[in-house]
């Protein structure tokens, strides 16, 4: 079982994925700030290995989650998983260049959401 963390201020998509995730077996928290999630990150337990993948909401620019990549440590940072809108490439390409493990289109994270946390958790 993976601690998953997901951004987002959607609280109604957020709280879709936290279904999701959790009917799959997943610890999962909603974080609605990337201050708040940084705070949480630094977190000895997280730290020591409880956080396994991050979620990111990719089409709220006021998050600034395309950025997140360049403020984690490398060497201790979870896997990370993005999702934009369909429409927005762009940001597909700005969040793959900054080190997202995965960036996938809303939808598909709506359908495939449990699977492909599972599938991060497990690299």
């Amino acid at each position: 079982m993976a601690l998953a963390l997901v951004l987002t201020a959607d609280l109604l998509f957020g709280s879709r994925v936290q279904g999701q995730l959790q009917a799959a077996g997943e610890q999962v928290e909603l974080i609605a700030d990337r201050a708040l999630l940084r705070e949480r990150l630094r977190d000895p337990a997280a730290a020591a290995g409880g956080v396994v993948v991050v979620v990111v909401d990719l089409t709220d620019d006021a998050l600034g989650g395309v950025e997140l990549p360049r403020e984690l440590d490398a060497t201790s940072a979870p896997r990370l998983l993005g999702f934009y809108s369909h429409v927005d490439a762009e940001v597909r390409e700005r969040a793959e260049r900054a080190g997202f493990d995965l960036v996938v289109p809303r939808s598909r994270m709506a359908r495939e959401g449990a699977a492909l946390v599972a599938a991060l958790a497990a690299t």
